[in-house]
């Protein structure tokens, strides 16, 4: 297992690191209290089917926190249980500005401490131990929260994983767009294998449906052309830190063209060395 905590100062950026560690795979635990961090790290290495990749996101919003958390990291060495630490930090201005745009409450304030100024002081200061102790710092002063994105993932990004997934998706242009498409590709001008009457009840991922729409002269160059748009788009959405890029084609009833191409694109994709999956949204409706 990998343990990961996450940790660091309020308004640096944990919320934006955590989203990133999801989406490499990291099973993300936020505002969890210090004390449970071992007995949580104990449960997930005994735990059948446990998962792989554990961040535990611990900071001020925990009462005790400072005292807590590091008890729990000397309880780990103790225990000889392997982590790592990152921690967020930013400029004192740079937190003081992120908390008047967001005009919330800072976790440290309180009766004793009535300014934004002075909490972000008490903060710093409590956690210098555990910022000594940290294997990763970063500094956000100067990240926006996409390029802050992009540091978690080449910090914490597997050798040979990928930082976007694909998704091709095929659909009918008569039940309607999907919601989550980045791409829309219609496709209703290529010879419909409907109108062939032994290919009207088989759908593209039969290989004589297959066949018949991707063997036309008209959807090979279409092939061709779409595989050099993508190509060149897919390194552009993963500098801009996307991480899901759905590219869907339209046919009439999503069961034959729409589905062909979408299947001859993720092995086209695959054999890119991409991460992709393939949903035929209409395929099954009558």
């Amino acid at each position: 297992m990998e343990l990961l905590i996450v940790t660091g100062m309020s308004g640096s950026g944990k919320s934006v690191a955590i989203n990133a560690l999801e989406d490499l795979g990291f099973y993300c635990v936020d505002n969890l209290p210090p004390q449970f961090i071992l007995s949580f790290a104990k449960l997930s290495i005994g735990t059948k089917g446990k998962e792989d990749r554990l961040a535990l996101v611990v900071d001020a919003r925990s009462k005790n926190v400072f005292t807590d958390l590091y008890e729990e990291i000397r309880m780990l060495d103790e225990n000889k249980i392997r982590y790592k630490l990152l921690f967020l930090d930013a400029s004192d201005d740079t937190l003081l500005n992120r908390y008047k745009e967001t005009r919330r409450k800072h976790p440290m304030m309180g009766s004793d401490i009535t300014s934004l100024d002075a909490a972000i002081d008490k903060e710093r200061s409590s956690f210098e131990t555990i910022r000594s102790r940290a294997d990763y710092i970063l500094d956000t002063t100067y990240l926006s929260s996409s390029n802050l994105k992009k540091e978690v993932i080449k910090l914490f990004q597997l050798e040979g994983t990928h930082s976007m997934q694909i998704k091709t998706v095929s659909f009918g242009y008569k039940y309607g767009i999907p919601n989550d498409a980045d791409l829309v590709f219609d496709l209703r001008y290529l010879p419909n294998p409907y109108y062939v009457p032994e290919l009207r009840e088989k759908t593209g991922e039969n290989d004589e449906v297959f066949n018949y729409v991707m063997e036309t002269g008209l959807a090979q160059t279409l092939f061709v052309k779409l595989m050099d748009l993508i190509e060149y788009l897919v390194p552009l959405y993963i500098e801009e830190g996307k991480s899901q890029l759905v590219i869907a084609y339209g046919c009439t009833g999503g069961k034959h063209r729409s589905v062909s191409f979408a299947r001859k694109t993720a092995e086209f994709l695959t054999g890119k060395n991409c991460s992709v999956v393939t949903q035929h949204r209409d395929i099954d409706r009558i």
